[in-house]
């Protein structure tokens, strides 16, 4: 009888103890994961992108002829004024032109004004008189359009500003209309930055904008919009123009890189939530977040609508099934199942910094 009653309570043993086995062994198939809490987005928001300072003149100028150079009175780097001379062609060439068509009119001119008094004394034909005056008018403009030509060997500063580079040197010959210097503007130097399609499109909701350096911590520069593209370029970007206000503040130069920020009003965002970028996930090309049930630790994946990234790495959505306030998986996303039971990272503390444990 006491060996039957060992024998029992040997097999209860070991009942007991593969059932904790199978506890702790489907206890450890619980996947971890991180999670966030939808919220419902504000009626504002900041959009960041990356920018350039560009000069708000920057130009390479050209003669409008062509010719020898015959002389650059500018060098790199050097501050011009409106007007100054910068660069000369040889002039011997258009000079020549100007003083035989010189000739050419003066001649004519005598003759046609003797035609033309001829003729209101009823001296000569009216055909005398059209060949005359006609005459007159051709060799007129010739006469003025060889003494441009003669000016136009003299390249002048079109506002103020620095001289850029030199594209050629004295005794080169150029053609008409070729780079010989670049210049940039001493205005108000303008950012440029690139939006995304589906920034662009919310165009019209934009209002404040502002822009920070790294060189200059702390200071924030007010920007004006000036204008953007209608059309995308080849990266399917739309290009914007801000024009910097640097009244007070340290002046960025062009070639500078900055961060601009653009308050964004949206006009309907009563249905507009929002969530870690983290928790999107794509299955058969539908964009689903996985949402946390406290009560029983599974989880429910819920398909939703991506309105928009924001610049902090968070997205803007909206969803029949999903509220402001759920809790939906951040991390972890790619591993687990609909329906799968899961158990939470805990939230930061002091004693588990950064959620780890």
């Amino acid at each position: 009888m006491k060996t039957i009653s060992l024998f029992l309570a040997g097999i209860f043993g070991m009942m007991l103890l593969h059932s904790c086995a199978d506890k702790t062994q489907t206890q450890s198939n619980i996947k971890t994961v991180k999670t966030d809490t939808v919220r419902a987005d504000g009626t504002q928001t900041w959009l960041q992108y990356p920018g350039k300072v560009k000069a708000a003149e920057d130009i390479s100028l050209a003669f409008r002829v062509s010719g020898t150079i015959r002389k650059i009175f500018v060098q790199d780097g050097q501050q011009v004024k409106a007007g100054q001379l910068l660069a000369e062609l040889d002039p011997t060439d258009y000079q020549i032109q100007l003083d035989a068509t010189e000739a050419q009119y003066k001649q004519v001119k005598s003759e046609a004004e003797r035609v033309i008094a001829l003729y209101n004394d009823g001296g000569t034909t009216p055909v005398a008189y059209d060949k005359a005056v006609y005459g007159l008018k051709q060799i007129t403009a010739l006469y003025e359009h060889h003494k441009d030509e003669l000016s136009y060997t003299k390249l002048y500063a079109p506002f103020n500003g620095f001289i850029q580079k030199h594209l050629f040197k004295a005794h080169e010959t150029v053609g008409a209309g070729m780079p010989v210097l670049s210049m940039v503007g001493q205005g108000a130097p303008e950012v440029e930055i690139n939006l995304p399609a589906a920034e662009y499109i919310r165009r019209e909701q934009f209002g404040n904008y502002q822009c920070t350096f790294d060189i200059y911590p702390g200071k924030v520069y007010p920007l004006k919009l000036i204008g953007i593209t209608h059309k995308a370029n080849s990266n399917q970007l739309y290009t914007m123009r801000l024009q910097l206000d640097s009244e007070g503040l340290p002046q960025p130069s062009a070639g500078m890189n900055t961060m601009v920020s653009i308050r964004c009003q949206n006009t309907d965002a009563s249905n507009e939530l929002k969530v870690s970028a983290n928790a999107l996930l794509q299955q058969d090309g539908r964009s689903v977040v996985f949402v946390y049930n406290s009560t029983n630790s599974t989880v429910q994946s819920h398909e939703v609508n991506i309105l928009r990234l924001t610049g902090d790495g968070h997205c803007i959505f909206s969803s029949p099934s999903v509220n402001s306030g759920d809790i939906v998986i951040t991390a972890g996303v790619h591993a687990i199942k609909n329906g799968e039971t899961v158990k939470p990272l805990p939230p930061v503390s002091e004693t588990n910094v950064g959620g780890l444990l």
